[in-house]
């Protein structure tokens, strides 16, 4: 497997931590947005959309993220990161797509180049614009992990759900969005810094990372 992507991003660190989680082996190969190779004809070969991850696996060209975690499931189901019972498994889904849906595509690299360039926002108006959408988002996820969570998002193991807000707090970082009011969310970072599987796709540690 080949996995295309920025070591920033968040959308490929959560491709990366599921790899890692899983165990599998895969070569990496950067898009360096911030030089615009996201648009390169080389690239939009691979993905017409221009954005990353991308993943090449058995002569095929997987692109979005939750399709390429959820064909990793399928694919790859040892070990899981969905649970066992459907109605469980649609809580992991529905707490991931609180990231995926309602908080990361608000406050990702384009979005932050238009409030610049459209609108003249400094890096204080940014942070505030990320930190509106961070908050709700998160104080949900933390009544969620109350109801759900026992070390991670869901139970006593990472699931889908951890690979999307570990990247989400990273980013929440970045934004410096205050982060006290979540001491659910915060001990799960804090269990992910001791795990090999985070550890390894964690952006400081991505050859194409500077």
């Amino acid at each position: 497997m080949i996995l295309h992507g920025y070591w920033r991003s968040g959308t490929s660190y959560r491709t990366r931590i599921a790899l890692e989680l899983k165990g599998l082996a895969y070569e990496q190969r950067g898009v360096d947005l911030r030089q615009g190779e996201q648009r390169a004809d080389a690239y939009l070969t691979l993905n017409p959309q221009g954005l990353v991850p991308a993943l090449e696996v058995d002569g095929a060209v997987l692109t979005q993220s939750p399709a390429i975690l959820e064909w990793l499931e399928e694919a790859h189901p040892v070990p899981p990161l969905l649970p066992a019972a459907p109605i469980d498994r649609a809580a992991v889904r529905a707490m991931a797509a609180v990231v995926g849906c309602d908080i990361h595509p608000l406050n990702n690299l384009r979005v932050g180049k238009a409030l610049r360039e459209t609108f003249g926002a400094d890096q204080a108006a940014v942070d505030a614009w990320a930190a509106r959408w961070i908050v709700p988002g998160f104080t949900a996820l933390e009544a969620l992990v109350a109801r759900h969570g026992n070390g991670w998002c869901f139970g006593a193991a990472p699931t889908l759900a951890d690979c999307y807000l570990i990247p989400q707090i990273y980013s929440a970082r970045r934004f410096n969005v205050p982060l006290e009011a979540f001491p659910r969310l915060l001990a799960i970072e804090a269990a992910a810094a001791a795990h090999p599987a985070f550890v390894a796709a964690h952006p400081d540690n991505q050859p194409d990372a500077g």
